[in-house]
């Protein structure tokens, strides 16, 4: 499974009708609903908002709404372009600016599973991983060797201080875990404390 990276939006126009994708990372059902309220208050006169999310290290849990179109028009083809992507943790929020012309129940199930096409075609994602969080406080002196770890190990920091030690926070992948804690062992040779899942 994939995870998206990063928020992605794409445009497209049927019959004068305006549908905007919106495609948000997101983790829980939760998540679905507030991202849902955000696009809502993003373009307060919309005509609908309509969502399909997919969530879970599977990708079996699922969300729709038709958002007031005519039931399984636009959520559920919305829903099945994004089981089929193979993404998980995933929203898109299709916003519709209706422009005067009837699509039809053909047109509308069209224009909802293109325009989830459209913004999955642009999308940055990437291989979904378990990831363990840490913390590590050390010694100035173990700075330059233990950067070279996590340059091989592929951590992601969220953030460092510089105060009596060093405190480092970030996220590694979780089958790297036992090597990270060997690695840094034999550098710090007790001198440097190393949490994980903080």
């Amino acid at each position: 499974m994939q995870v998206l990276l990063e928020r992605a939006e794409a445009e497209i126009e049927i019959k004068k009708s305006k549908f905007i994708a919106i495609a948000l990372p997101v983790k829980t059902h939760d998540d679905v609903r507030n991202a849902v309220s955000s696009i809502r208050r993003e373009h307060p006169t919309a005509n609908h908002v309509v969502h399909a999310a997919v969530i879970g290290k599977a990708g079996t849990e699922y969300s729709m709404s038709d958002d007031r179109e005519p039931k399984n028009t636009a959520g559920r083809p919305a829903l099945e372009v994004l089981k089929g992507s193979g993404i998980t943790d995933i929203v898109i929020c299709i916003v519709r600016y209706f422009g005067g012309t009837l699509l039809g129940t053909g047109g509308l199930v069209k224009a909802y599973g293109d325009s989830a096409k459209e913004v999955l075609r642009i999308v940055r994602t990437e291989e979904l991983v378990e990831k363990t969080s840490f913390r590590i406080v050390m010694p100035y002196n173990a700075y330059t060797l233990i950067k070279r770890i996590f340059e091989s190990m592929c951590v992601t920091l969220s953030s460092e201080s510089f105060a009596d030690a060093i405190t480092a926070e970030g996220i590694i992948p979780s089958s790297s875990e036992e090597s990270f804690r060997k690695a840094v062992e034999d550098i710090g040779q007790g001198r440097i404390m190393l949490t994980f899942n903080i």
